[in-house]
C-alpha cells in the first residue's frame, strides 16, 4: 500500500464520526434548528474528508476536478435547504427549545 493510498484510507475512515455524529444529532436534538445544524455541518465536513480521501485515491486529475465539484454541489444544496428549512420553521412560529 502507497503513502497515497494510506491517507486516502485514513480520511475516510476519519469521516465516519462526522457522519454518525451528524445522524445522532438529528435524532437526539430537541428541535429543528439543533437539529439542522448537527446534520449540514458534520455531513458538510464528512462528505469533504471523503471526497477528499477520495481524491487521493483517484487514478486521474478529471476524477479528482469532479469530486471537487461535486462536494461544491452538495455543500450549496446543504446551505440552501439548510436555510428555507429553517426559515419555513421559523415562519411557523416554531420556537427554538430552551433549557428549563
Amino acid at each position: 500500500m502507497s503513502p497515497t493510498e494510506l491517507i486516502g484510507l485514513l480520511l475516510i475512515i476519519a469521516a465516519i464520526p462526522f457522519f454518525w455524529g451528524g445522524s445522532l444529532g438529528l435524532l437526539r436534538f430537541p428541535d429543528v434548528y439543533t437539529r439542522l445544524h448537527a446534520l449540514t455541518k458534520a455531513d458538510n465536513l464528512g462528505l469533504g474528508l471523503v471526497a477528499t480521501g477520495s481524491m487521493f485515491l483517484a487514478d486521474d486529475w478529471m476524477v479528482v476536478i469532479k469530486l471537487l465539484f461535486i462536494w461544491l454541489l452538495v455543500l450549496t444544496a446543504s446551505t440552501v435547504s439548510c436555510f428555507l428549512i429553517a426559515n419555513a420553521a421559523r415562519k411557523t412560529n416554531i420556537k427554538p427549545w430552551k433549557a428549563s
